[in-house]
């Protein structure tokens, strides 16, 4: 090889060797030609630090939305409805492009809705969301105490009320 040839190809396995990026391809479990960046120990965003007896609830919201959670912290859990259809949103961080199932057990019911990562307006970064009929006979166990379980959404148990029965009353009625 001649030496005018091989001075550039020097000189990229030059740059090659000198990148220390800390991306990693994801093999065949993401997008096409997706990497995966390992993020710093201190970028996860801190647990909300909140008593032991804390007791969550669920409210009507001005929307007319049904939302769970704590006093002072975002919603952890929000049902809406939509052209007939309950959609169910796990406010938990969500992989870009990720689908998973979000299984709820409460009531005799076990309910494996499946939810995509979806982007929220106004909100930096992707949440669970789904939806089901809201004439389903399995939404009967949000009338009830239920718990869920979601992949890298940990687990989530509820107490019974009466704000999301009214809300999928509504919503199936029309």
């Amino acid at each position: 090889m001649s030496k005018t040839r091989a001075a550039p190809l020097c000189l990229l396995l030059a740059l090659a060797a000198c990148s220390q990026s800390a991306a990693t391809p994801t093999g065949g479990d993401g997008p096409i030609d997706a990497v995966r960046v390992a993020m710093p120990a201190d970028s996860v965003a801190p647990m909300p630090i909140r008593p032991k007896d804390a007791k969550g609830a669920w409210v009507s919201a001005p929307d007319g939305s049904a939302k769970f959670g704590y006093p002072g912290e975002a919603a952890l859990l929000a049902l809406e409805c939509r052209n007939g259809a309950l959609v169910v949103t796990r406010n938990v961080a969500a992989p870009v492009g990720a689908s998973a199932l979000f299984a709820l057990q409460g009531s005799g019911y076990i309910l494996r809705l499946p939810v995509d990562a979806t982007a929220l307006p106004g909100q930096s970064g992707y949440v669970w969301r789904g939806a089901i009929a809201a004439d389903d006979m399995r939404l009967k166990l949000f009338k009830a105490t239920f718990a869920g379980t979601l992949p890298g959404g940990g687990h989530i148990e509820v107490p019974a009320s009466d704000v999301p029965g009214a809300l999928i009353k509504r919503c199936a009625s029309g």
